[in-house]
Formats: C-alpha cells, structure tokens, sequence
C-alpha cells in the first residue's frame, strides 16, 4: 500500500549514489575528545566534571541527541522547500532515558537509549494537510532518526504548531 503523504524522490532510486563522511580526533586518555570535520572550529565532546570529564563539551549521548534534532531541521527545510511549504522558526527540546547499568557491563542492559522524546515546535499557517505530509516525509528521510528508531528505540518526535 502505498501512502498518498509521500512525495515522489528526489534521486533516482536505481542508480546508487554514494557519498562519504570523516573526520578526525584526538583524546588525551580522558574523557574529552576535541573532534575536527572539515574546516569548522572544532567540537568538544566531554563528560560533566562529576562524572570525571572537563564539561568542556556534550557528552557523547547528547551529541547523538543534538545530531538527531539538527538533522530533523536540515531535512524539514530541504522537503519544505521541495514542497514549496512555508515555514518560520522551528524550536526543539529533547529529552533521552538511558539505563546506565548498560553501559556499566550489565549483560542484558542495552548501553543506548530506550527511549528518546522531542517536541519540535514549528511556526507555520499551512494547512493540517499540508503539515502531515510535511510530518510524513521528514520521517522518511531523516537519516539520524531513522537509525535510531532501527536500533528499536522508543522515539517519539511530537510536532507542536504555532502561527506564524
């Protein structure tokens, strides 16, 4: 069955197009890690100080979290634009529940989240129609949220509309 919601690609789906991703870092032993991509200032990826980082950065499951919300914004705005729908500020929080047992080496407890929940507030005076296949596409196409929900994590990603 296929859903009406979903627009049509914007690739074409049988020739594969691979691209490629890398970077580097550096960690002195600690539990900060100084990542560099390109030629943008360089990300620091730490632990709180009572947790025995620098707090000189987000710990690496909140730069997961940061990632899955930046990539819901990139990829709003690219469908948005393909769907000619108009769109203001878009204004995230997200919130992760993490066992902590797992990443401890408790056998059985998964060392990732169970569960992730966001509310993406988006300023818009489109219809209800046109938000759902707004809402629809994002969620088919978005690379980081779609990793996470295959790893069998609990994400929630509730849309929250204001006018514009």
């Amino acid at each position: 069955m296929t859903d009406t919601n979903l627009i049509e690609p914007t690739a074409d789906p049988n020739a594969r197009k691979l691209t490629y991703r890398n970077l580097t870092a550096h960690n002195d032993g600690g539990d900060k890690t100084v990542v560099s991509v390109r030629d943008t200032p360089d990300l620091v990826v730490d632990h709180p100080i009572e947790r025995g980082g620098t707090n000189e950065g987000p710990t690496p499951v909140e730069t997961v979290m940061g990632g899955l919300v930046g990539c819901d914004a990139v990829i709003t705005r690219a469908v948005a634009k393909i769907l000619k729908f108009e769109y203001g500020a878009v204004d995230y929080t997200c919130d992760a529940q993490i066992d902590t047992r797992g990443a401890a080496g408790v056998k059985g407890v998964r060392p990732y989240f169970e569960k992730v929940t966001v509310q993406k507030t988006i300023r818009t005076n489109e219809t209800p129609e046109r938000i759902e296949k707004l809402k629809k596409n994002v969620e088919q196409r978005c690379p980081v949220s779609n990793l996470i929900r295959d790893a069998g994590v609990d994400l929630t990603i509730e849309w929250i509309i204001e006018p514009l």
